[in-house]
């Protein structure tokens, strides 16, 4: 969950992919969130069942778990030859011949042999089974399988090929990655079944200067130029950006447009990338994935395009961040860096903000994990040499009255030569929840001149923001000016606003002052297998469950936590329900703290 973003990115321009899953555990939690996102970008699958050598192995529960937890639709192309430590090859149910591979080559060999007789019937059901699926799904097919014909090799092929890229079937295949066994049956699959980029419909966009106008690009050379940027790397040479080419080509020195600033630029370098080797070409074509150097100013899911013939693609879309930590850097002298540092890695990865806290005044990073911020402040640390304390953010709180109370504040100093007089009576009582600060001038018959009720606005407003219990500000509070007095020479502007500050606060400490705590609305999606640990850990976080509706197979608790006792929570919730939770939460409201919370606050604040 913590790396979503790279999962996202990828499968937003890929067209087809290879989904793995354990022999023996079949789907796994996080197999659930990556299938749904190959779902929402309809990228067709092929499954490959690995680990077959493993104690426990079971290829038949693999199919049954991709059925019942995917909601998908499985068609094994093999079954295996023998289990765990006996697991020696596969039956190819299309040829319906035996692969077995050669331990002593490390699977680098293997010989075609006839199906073993204890397989024989077991080979032939799945086989039918397979043709049935895939009947079902190809009308020609469908004609010849209820007279009772028996489809070619090639018509089987193309059936299977044609039901994969429209996402009807996901062809099934098993090994062993370890010994290689599977890898050339994989690698076939790969060019037989998924999607070359011109099986894939025309990418649509819409025109930058004309909204509402749908432009569409076929995956053609000649076509006008299109191609997404889906990941950002900052490289020692430079931004290295990755680009998929849907249509047209793109040559190094071409001027490219940006429809998301409007602006142009040239293409300074174009590599081929071989994992961290590079190779350097001079044109790239549709269909192709390249990295591009020295264009500025671009972001991940930017569109590149011809300026001739504008177009916007659909951008990549991520998951809202769950977890933030407060960072400082260990000197002053790393202050500017790690500004530069944070910047920097937030470019590469769009599930990673950085954020200045305006009551704290703390830099808050926020990711999708703990794992992921600790590995991101580890790549600042690593990459740009700079040194980091990581805490928890402060949270912030606030104060209020609950009752009403007067007081006055009088501001008198004499000194040689004019002096200052500032004299006001103040009422101050708990306003509506949410109203915030209300100021009433009750002054009749001139006790106060009119000039001086700006300034003790001033000062009440200034005693506001520092708090009289934790200094944390005070809210939702209304005050009238009743009374006051001034002299005619030595009174001024700011001795009423100093006077304002002092009633204030001597009003505000005999008005029941109480701390405020922010409280979180969250909703927690859970198996109904996990409810009851969710339901007991929430209330054990001070949590009210607030309802709960059936989605899905699963249940969303919908629950008001303060704000105070949520973190670690990302941590928590994974482990215990093995990652199959997810969790959203946003700022609900202020909420009153309970006593014990409001003395440790109000200790810590005060030093004791």
């Amino acid at each position: 969950m913590d790396f979503t973003a790279e999962v996202e990115r990828s499968l937003r321009v890929l067209d087809g992919a290879v989904a793995l899953f354990d022999s023996v555990s079949g789907v796994q939690p996080q197999t659930e969130t990556v299938w749904r996102q190959g779902d929402k970008y309809k990228v067709p699958r092929i499954c490959f069942v690995n680990k077959m050598d493993k104690n426990g192995a079971d290829f038949e529960h693999v199919l049954e778990t991709i059925r019942k937890r995917l909601g998908a639709r499985p068609v094994a192309l093999q079954i295996p030859v023998g289990a765990e430590a006996n697991f020696k090859g596969v039956v190819d149910l299309i040829e319906m011949k035996a692969i077995l591979w050669h331990d002593e080559t490390l699977g680098a060999e293997f010989s075609i042999e006839p199906i073993p007789a204890d397989l024989q019937k077991k080979a032939e059901a799945f086989r039918l089974q397979l043709i049935e699926v895939i009947a079902e799904t190809d009308d020609v097919l469908l004609e010849k399988f209820l007279e009772g014909e028996t489809p070619t090799i090639e018509e089987l092929k193309a059936g299977i090929r044609q039901a994969t890229i429209d996402l009807k079937v996901f062809p099934v295949i098993c090994g062993s990655a370890f010994k290689n066994k599977g890898v050339q049956t994989l690698l076939d699959a790969v060019v037989d079944y998924l999607p070359s980029p011109l099986d894939k419909l025309p990418v649509e966009g819409i025109n930058p200067r004309d909204h509402s106008k749908i432009e569409k690009r076929k995956p053609d050379d000649n076509e006008p130029l299109s191609a997404l940027a889906f990941k950002i790397i900052n490289d020692p040479y430079g931004k290295l950006c990755f680009v998929r080419v849907y249509s047209g080509s793109l040559k190094t020195g071409d001027t490219v447009e940006n429809p998301r600033t409007g602006k142009t630029d040239r293409i300074g370098r174009l590599v081929r990338m071989h994992a961290n080797k590079r190779e350097d070409v001079t044109e790239i074509l549709a269909g192709d994935i390249c990295a591009c150097l020295g264009v500025k100013d671009l972001k991940t899911g930017d569109t590149l395009c011809d300026p001739h013939h504008p177009i916007a693609l659909g951008a990549i879309t991520f998951p809202d961040t769950v977890i933030s930590v407060a960072i400082e850097p260990k000197t002053k002298a790393d202050q500017e860096k790690m500004a530069v540092a944070l910047s920097r890695l937030a470019d590469e990865d769009p599930t990673f903000k950085v954020r200045t806290d305006e009551d704290s005044g703390q830099t808050i990073i926020s990711g999708m994990g703990e794992l992921h911020l600790e590995i991101l402040v580890d790549r600042m640390k690593r990459e740009h040499k700079v040194e980091a304390n990581v805490g928890e953010p402060k949270v912030a709180f606030r104060e209020t009255i609950r009752k009403m109370a007067e007081a006055e504040g009088k501001y008198i100093r004499q000194t040689g030569g004019s002096g200052n007089y500032g004299h006001c009576k103040l009422r101050v009582e708990p306003n509506e929840p949410g109203k915030g600060y209300e100021f009433i001038n009750g002054i009749k018959g001139g006790s106060v001149p009119r000039e001086y009720i700006k300034p003790i606005d001033q000062g009440v407003q200034g005693a506001l923001e520092l708090g009289i219990l934790a200094g944390f500000p005070i809210v939702d509070v209304k005050v009238t000016l009743y009374d006051g007095s001034y002299h005619e020479v030595d009174s001024n502007e700011m001795a009423f606003k100093f006077a304002g500050s002092i009633a204030f606060k001597e009003a505000a400490r005999h008005a029941s002052p109480v701390l405020l705590e922010p409280v979180m609305a969250v909703e927690v999606t859970v198996p109904e297998e996990y409810m009851g640990v969710i339901i007991g850990d929430i209330n054990s976080r001070r949590g009210r469950i607030e309802g709960m509706e059936h989605a899905a197979g699963s249940q969303v608790i919908k629950a008001m936590v303060p704000l105070k006792e949520m973190f670690g929570y990302v941590n928590e919730i994974r482990s215990s329900t093995q990652g199959r939770a997810s969790y959203s939460m946003q700022f609900a409201r202020y909420e009153e703290a309970p006593r014990m919370i409001a003395d440790e606050i109000i200790g810590r604040a005060q030093g004791k």
